[in-house]
Order: structure tokens, then C-alpha cells, then sequence
């Protein structure tokens, strides 16, 4: 439990950063900050989900590609994953919004910089 709850703020703290330095992913700034801060980390579920259920499936079709990419397509896959989580978030009227595929590619890369970094200094308990 104590693993998916660090897995979960990771996601929260990568998804804040993604949201802060870039202009294409939004979230809306006309609620509170406690509102914010729920919407966040619903959509930090909703994105761990989305890696957890749907990329294994994803990667294992598109194995060629990475094969063929050297690993690169991994980053594709990424900004797909965050296209996803945006749409499902849409769908449970959640106000966060990625702006085109290239936005997404940005904060792909940021999200797992970010969240590389944030797993390695919490702790990682099962």
C-alpha cells in the first residue's frame, strides 16, 4: 500500500512540474488550490492507471519499434500515455488538458525525469 501511495504522489509531483513548465498542459487555475490539489492527484491515479493497464500492452505490439528505435520509441509511447490520461480525464470532467501530440512528448520526457527523481528520494516499501 505504502508503494502505491509514493507511486501515486511521484506521478502528482511529475504531472505539477509537466503543468508548471509548460504552456500546453493545463489545469484550471479559476478553482481553489484545494480543488487543484484533488484534481491533481485524481489525475495521478488516472495516469498510473493508464501506465499500469494499458503501456504493457503498448510496448509488447509495438516491441519492432523499440527494437528498431534502440529504445527511443519509449518516449512515444509516453506521450501517448499522456494524450490518454488527458482524454480520460476529459471523460470524468477532471480539468486537465495536454495541447497536441508535441506538448505531450515535452512533458513525457519531463513526467519521467520528474518522477524518476522523486521515486529515488522516497522511500520504496512494499
Amino acid at each position: 500500500m505504502t508503494n502505491f501511495v509514493v507511486k501515486t504522489l511521484a506521478n502528482a509531483a511529475a504531472l505539477a512540474v509537466a503543468i508548471w513548465l509548460l504552456a500546453g498542459i493545463t489545469l484550471d487555475e479559476s478553482t481553489s488550490l484545494g480543488r487543484r490539489t484533488v484534481t491533481l492527484v485524481l489525475v495521478a491515479l488516472i495516469f498510473g492507471l493508464v501506465n499500469f493497464i494499458v503501456k504493457p500492452v503498448v510496448k509488447l505490439l509495438s516491441l519492432p519499434l523499440f527494437v528498431l528505435t534502440l529504445g527511443l520509441f519509449t518516449l512515444v509511447v509516453n506521450a501517448l500515455m499522456l494524450l490518454l490520461t488527458s482524454w480520460l480525464a476529459t471523460q470524468f470532467d477532471l480539468s486537465f488538458h495536454v495541447d497536441g501530440f508535441w506538448t505531450a512528448v515535452l512533458g513525457a520526457l519531463i513526467i519521467s525525469i520528474v518522477s524518476w527523481a522523486v521515486n529515488m528520494a522516497l522511500p520504496d516499501k512494499n
